[in-house]
């Protein structure tokens, strides 16, 4: 049995550093134009990048607007410092050598997890030997390919960028060829090649791809890349390729079933729910949402494990569980869940019984494994057609990272996790979901949301290496706070990740004196360049500097507590007064935080909520029930994480 007899979901896996991480130190670039460099410190570059898609086009006979689409679906140009991807791809075209990602792969320490705290089964990262060349599926190993058809050494296609575009378009000609397809310059030709060049093995998940890169070639894009070049796709608005082609590829056909849009590639390869031991079952539980109770939240996740890994492990009756998983390399979605049961991810079992939980392929405390824009993409189509299906608003209140999901007890807080972590990009992933985030009132609002610029927003971190070694100075969401206007300033305490009181840390893991991109918090006070929000019951101050603004102003509903109250309580689940259980079914404890909210402060909320509860313990179904109380709650926006307040206990007053 894992937890107690009335609550008995797991506390969330243990998430640990990967033994061979797909990550390198940033290679030093052949091309000095091409370098890694801090991109504000970078001058902008017209010529460079643009020119060698331009070449490779030419040389290869490939319609240059068709290596830009395939390009940007892989890596939105970014040469990524020479840095592999999650899954091993390099370079612009992310070209694929997964076996050299992995030999040349710093190991890490467990240091890296202190923050963590799980007693839960561990995450299996085995020390195996480096894998055979033949032995890895051909996606992951596009380089070698590359580099004979090229004549290029691997080395040369792994950090020159121009190296790199040269032999993703050699992939596409190739492609092109084995198709039985003619030369041609007309981009509508080459959707075979583009499905191909996925190296996807099943028909959706190709078609998928191609679909997305003409998608890309048809709305054109324009953008600066990381090394501080300026590329250019035009749009081509009347585009419509020959889709026919992709008959010819000999692909299968994925297992149907999965609950997916028509957009993305997705299969059904469905978890067990199956009964073991004395009591015991997994890994997850039947129920009938919506009917049954609400799907209010949507969670995201990384694997801290690769594609295969995650497939074995949702699919044994002993471990934990969610509805879907996306792969890195192509965007590749597969479903182990229907919607209307309840996965065990989240380590709350509130927010598991009322959430969808999605795992990205890729590692929180590697910044340069980065993930590919296909899978970016197919994530935001998927979560856009859940939230449209069930009503979840789209913000950081309901589209949780596991990293705000909160603690349901002080005894759980120092243990719940902190994927997908700093290097998230919430603020491209918002793009893609059709609701950007931005300013909603004034500079001068009672209310922030908070907006850094990703790619320029560097902050420190450390603990993504052995011994508390530094991260790779990277882009990220996070923005630190600072218990005074001064960043010689001690950081923010959190008593519930350190009851003893002591400061938080620049751990990549440690949440405990940081906020994310599109989290929204009331305004304490201002100087100067700096901003006070409350957060976890203190002030807790930011730069933000009109000039290079890290949040801006927002509109919205506030809580305080109520006139003649000095503080009120916070909770990490909302559940059910104790009148509202039938017989049979035990009282869930209330159980506050050690945290309260102060009179005088105020906290962003999203939303009332009854307190609810599944209760569901064993294997028989029969007993399942589904509590709902009078009593209601306020979500909002508390540290970090979100948390709850009694709707009794609090004044709503509007901010702006």
């Amino acid at each position: 049995m894992r937890g107690s007899p009335t609550d008995r979901r797991p506390t969330p896996r243990h998430r640990p550093v990967r033994r061979a991480a797909l990550a390198v130190a940033p290679a030093v670039l052949l091309l000095p134009l091409l370098g890694a460099a801090p991109p504000e410190s970078r001058p902008v570059v017209s010529a460079g990048l643009q020119g060698a898609f331009t070449a490779a086009a030419e040389q290869y006979g490939v319609p240059r607007s068709v290596l830009l689409g395939v390009s940007y679906l892989q890596s939105r140009w970014d040469a990524h410092g020479g840095a592999p991807s999650v899954t091993g791809g390099y370079g612009p075209m992310h070209l694929t050598d997964a076996r050299t990602a992995l030999a040349e792969a710093p190991h890490h320490s467990e240091g890296a997890e202190d923050a963590r705290g799980d007693e839960s089964r561990p995450l299996p990262v085995p020390e195996a030997k480096l894998p055979e060349p033949t032995e890895l599926p051909a996606r992951l190993r596009t380089l070698t390919r590359a580099a004979e058809l090229t004549g290029l050494p691997a080395r040369t296609l792994r950090t020159d960028a121009a190296a790199n575009v040269a032999g993703g378009a050699a992939l596409l000609a190739a492609a092109q060829r084995q198709l039985g397809a003619e030369p041609s310059a007309d981009p509508a030709d080459w959707y075979g090649a583009v499905a191909r060049f996925s190296g996807a093995d099943d028909r959706g998940t190709a078609a998928a791809y191609a679909n997305e890169v003409f998608a890309v070639i048809r709305a054109g894009a324009e953008r600066v890349t990381d090394a501080g070049q300026r590329v250019t796709l035009a749009a081509d608005p009347d585009l419509s390729p020959d889709t026919g082609q992709l008959s010819r590829a000999g692909l299968r056909k994925a297992a149907t079933g999965a609950q997916c849009p028509t957009t993305v590639s997705c299969e059904w390869i469905p978890a067990p729910y199956q009964e073991f031991g004395d009591n015991d079952y997994g890994n997850h539980d039947l129920a009938d949402r919506p009917t049954s109770q609400p799907i209010r939240y949507i969670v995201v996740h990384d694997t801290e494990g690769y594609w295969d890994t995650t497939l074995e492990l949702v699919q044994d009756p002993t471990y934990v569980s969610w509805q879907y998983s996306l792969r890195s390399t192509d965007g590749h979605i597969a479903q182990h869940i229907k919607h209307k049961d309840v996965a065990w991810h989240a380590g709350n079992w509130y927010v598991n019984a009322g959430s969808i939980g999605l795992e990205h392929e890729g590692f929180l405390a590697s910044p340069d494994a980065w993930y590919t824009e296909a899978m970016y993409r197919a994530s935001a189509r998927l979560v856009r057609y859940l939230a449209d299906t069930y009503d979840v608003p789209l913000d950081r209140q309901h589209i949780l990272g596991h990293d705000t999901v909160p603690g349901p007890t002080t005894a759980t807080i120092p243990g719940m996790h902190t994927d997908p972590g700093p290097y998230w990009d919430w603020r491209h992933y918002f793009e893609l979901l059709g609701k950007p985030l931005g300013a909603t009132s004034g500079s001068d609002s009672t209310m922030v949301t908070v907006l850094p610029d990703y790619a320029t927003n560097r902050p420190v971190f450390t603990g993504c290496g052995s011994g508390g070694a530094a991260c790779a100075v990277h882009g990220s969401s996070a923005v630190r706070l600072y218990s005074r206007p001064d960043v010689t300033s001690p950081l923010i305490k959190d008593i519930g990740l350190r009851p003893d009181g002591s400061v938080s840390t620049t751990n990549v893991n440690d949440l405990g004196s940081r906020v994310s991109t599109g989290q929204q918090y009331a305004v304490a006070e201002r100087q100067g360049d700096w901003t006070a929000i409350w957060y976890l019951g203190q002030k807790a101050w930011f730069q933000n500097p009109k000039s290079k603004p890290t949040a801006v102003g927002a509109a919205g509903l506030v809580v305080t507590p109520r006139d003649g109250l000095a503080d009120i309580p916070v909770y990490g689940r909302a559940y059910p007064e104790a009148a509202a259980y039938p017989a049979g079914v035990p009282a869930q404890a209330v159980s506050p935080w050690p945290y309260k909210l102060l009179a005088g402060q105020k906290y962003v909320t999203g939303g009332l909520v009854p307190g609810e509860y599944y209760y569901a313990v064993s294997f028989d179904t029969s007993g399942h029930r589904f509590v709902v109380g009078k009593e209601l709650y306020y979500e909002i926006q508390f540290g970090h994480r979100v948390a709850f307040v009694r709707a009794a206990d609090v004044r709503v007053l509007p901010a702006g």
